[in-house]
This record gives structure tokens, sequence and C-alpha cells, in this order.
């Protein structure tokens, strides 16, 4: 691997690092037919009742064939939650790490009511929302044809998405995405802010056996 790619890879903050190695290994194992979609979605019948755990975090892995698509959900997913954890949780793995697994958990509660057979999109979109959240005096050129402030980057996504896919449906993960995004921002961010002694440590503060799992006890 060349050194310039090396040094890029190593400058991801580790969360953010680790999720984007499993997902582009996942669809290139997919692509290279050595798996198949098929053995990778989620369904609590498949996961639980005929004992196949792995589609708990497969789900999270595949973010579909190599497309235009692909590349629209990685690219985002990758550029903002880089900022959100270089921003607003540096040298505190364990916190962001407990941000997105109590995001997927809430994913996998949710999905079989929505039909959502594979979470990664919608747990990308969890960090881009949280980050338009928290910066939202910040202006994003949309591929050098539109200018937004950060809070509405979360809907001008969706919007693109539904173009490139033609249809409403591919969109809805996201959408579900940015519910959830919204409900740990309202928790860490709002409630606390609001309502006196209303902190919830269990929702902000990763507990101490994900913290000694990342070495910050």
């Amino acid at each position: 691997m060349p050194v310039g790619i090396e040094a890029w890879v190593n400058q991801i903050p580790p969360v953010t690092r680790g999720w984007l190695s499993l997902a582009v290994v996942t669809s290139v194992a997919v692509q290279c037919q050595l798996v198949t979609p098929l053995q990778l979605y989620f369904s609590f019948k498949s996961a639980i009742v005929n004992g196949q755990p792995w589609r708990i975090l497969s789900t999270f892995l595949y973010f579909g064939p190599l497309s235009l698509d692909f590349v629209f959900h990685l690219f985002f997913f990758m550029r903002y939650s880089r900022m959100l954890e270089e921003s607003s949780f540096p040298n505190r793995k364990a916190d962001y790490f407990w941000l997105l697994l109590l995001s997927a958990m809430l994913l996998l509660l949710l999905s079989p009511l929505f039909n959502l057979p594979f979470l990664s999109s919608p747990l990308a979109f969890v960090p881009i929302y949280f980050w338009s959240r928290r910066h939202p005096s910040t202006h994003i050129s949309l591929f050098g044809l539109v200018t937004i402030t950060a809070p509405y980057l979360p809907v001008a996504l969706i919007a693109f998405s539904w173009i490139i896919n033609g249809t409403w449906r591919a969109a809805a993960g996201d959408l579900i995405g940015c519910a959830v995004g919204h409900l740990g921002w309202f928790v860490r961010d709002v409630w606390i802010r609001e309502v006196p002694g209303g902190s919830l440590s269990w929702g902000s503060h990763a507990p101490e056996p994900v913290r000694r799992l990342f070495g910050e006890t």
C-alpha cells in the first residue's frame, strides 16, 4: 500500500477508521462473491431464532454493491463521522463508540417496523445529524453547487439519496437514522441543558467496561 494512503488512513480517528475499514472489507467480500447480502442482512428470526448472531453486526457494515449510492453514503459518513469524533470526542473513543452502540441498538429495535434489513446507512446518518446540530452556524458547499448551513445538511443528503435512487423508499432508512441521531443529540445536549438535574449519564458517557475496552480507565 502506498505510504500516502497509509498516512491518510492513520489520520482518521480510531472509531471511524475501524467502522470504515470493516465496511470496505465487507463490500469487497460481497463484490468478490465470498459472501452474499443474504448472509448479512438482519432479521430477528435469522439472527436469534436461527442462531446467526453475526447478522447483528454485519447489517451495519454492508452499504450495498459498489455504486454511486455506495460512494455517496461512505464518503459522507467518513467525512462527518471523522469531524464529529475529532471535534466533540477528542481522546474519548469510548464515549463516541457508546453513542454509536446505543444508536445501533435502537435501530435494531426499529428495523422490523420499517422493514430495514440493512442498517449501515441509517447508522451513518447518526454522526452526520449529530455534527450538523453541534455546528449550526457552519456553512457547507454541496458539490460546489449550493451553500447551506449545517442544520440543513441531513435534509439535503436525504433529498440527494432520493434523487440518485429514484424512490423515496431508498431514503427512508436515512430519515430513520436522522430521527435516532436527533434523539441522541437531544439526550446529550438539550436535556442536560434544559432540565434541572436532568443528566442522563448512561446515555452521555460510556460505562466502565466500555472504557476499559478502550483503555480509558
